[in-house]
Formats: C-alpha cells, sequence, structure tokens
C-alpha cells in the first residue's frame, strides 16, 4: 500500500527520501541548521528540488559548511566557484554563504550555542499545525518574521521570513506535514520525545 504523503513531494525518488527522512523532523545540531539556512538562501527564486539536487556538490564545495573553513573563502575563490556549474552560480549567494558564515561565528562565540538561539524563535518546541491540504500552508508567520529580522540584524542575507519559514519546516521547528501525511504522526511523535527529556 502506498503512503499518503504531502501533496508537493511528486514522484522524484530523491525528493521523496527528502520528505520520509529529513522534512519536519527535529533538528537541533547547530552546525546542520547553519548549513541547511544556508542551503534555504540558495533557493530563493527558485524550487527546493533545485537545491537538493546540488546539496552534495555545496557539501564539497563549501568544507561541509564548516563555517571557519568558509570564511577563509578569497575573492578568487568566488571567481572559481561562479564557473562551477555544479551549483547555483550566483555571486550574492556564493557571497552569503560567507557573510553567513562570519554571523554564525559571532553567534557562536558571543551567545554560545547556534541551536539555542535558532530555537529560540519558537520557544525550543515545535510548532504543530493540523492542515487538511497544502493549499492552507502559509508562506510565513510571526516567529519567521522575528526570525527573519534577527538574523538580518546579525548581519545574515537571503534569510527572509519567506525562506525563514521554509527552514524552520524543514528544520522540524514546525510540523507542516499535512494531517493526511504519513510522516505528520511520525514527526509529531520525534518532536514530543524532545519535549518530555
Amino acid at each position: 500500500m502506498t503512503k499518503q504523503r504531502c501533496s508537493w513531494v511528486g514522484k522524484d525518488p530523491l525528493y521523496q527520501a527528502y520528505h520520509d527522512k529529513e522534512w519536519g523532523v527535529p533538528n537541533y545540531s547547530s552546525q546542520s541548521l547553519f548549513a541547511k539556512l544556508c542551503l534555504e538562501g540558495q533557493q530563493a527564486g527558485l524550487s527546493w528540488i533545485t537545491v537538493l539536487k546540488k546539496r552534495a556538490n555545496y557539501e564539497r564545495l563549501f568544507f561541509n559548511f564548516d563555517s571557519n573553513k568558509i570564511i577563509e573563502l578569497t575573492e578568487s575563490d568566488i571567481d572559481r566557484l561562479m564557473l562551477d556549474t555544479d551549483i547555483i552560480r550566483n555571486r550574492l549567494k556564493i557571497n552569503s554563504i560567507i557573510k553567513n558564515a562570519k554571523s554564525y561565528l559571532k553567534i557562536e562565540q558571543n551567545e554560545g550555542d547556534f541551536s539555542n538561539y535558532i530555537w529560540q524563535f519558537t520557544n525550543g518546541q515545535t510548532l504543530v499545525n493540523q492542515w487538511q491540504e497544502h493549499s492552507q500552508i502559509p508562506a510565513t508567520s510571526s516567529e519567521s518574521d522575528k526570525m527573519a529580522k534577527d538574523l538580518k540584524k546579525r548581519g545574515f542575507s537571503f534569510v527572509g521570513s519567506t525562506i525563514c519559514y521554509a527552514f524552520m519546516q524543514s528544520m522540524g521547528m514546525i510540523n507542516d506535514h499535512t494531517a493526511d501525511c504519513f510522516r505528520h504522526a511520525e514527526c509529531l511523535k520525534l518532536s514530543e520525545q524532545r519535549s518530555s527529556r
């Protein structure tokens, strides 16, 4: 029997695996959160599947999103990356990863943990929705508005409210699997396990 998935998934096996194993799973790793925030920014104006297909290339070219290595990239490195068809060749987007790495390190140095900083926007909890249809799901929320505003203030770029909302959905800060999707209950259980600790 075929499992019922969110309607946006489609038939691409890569997209299905992403939906079934990653999207909406609460993630508390500072490194993973930083990497995903950078990748979500790369999709601005594009579809997530475009970035997902290039994710391994971003990981390879940006040192698995090791911020200490990313901030060492020079203008000539950026010129080289601009010629690389394995990623999205947009100078502003490439630069945003470097800018974001610098801002990420400042948060880690001054406030301790990037994960705690990010999860504060949902008070450390997963916000659980019960949407019946994909069309009901908003593009932004008051939480993503606050996150976007604060990230921009701290020097991050490509972090508008829509990007932040997509980021929050993907990292399990919001459970936006539709109620009929088999992953809604599974991700709910994962978030409850975390809260009961």
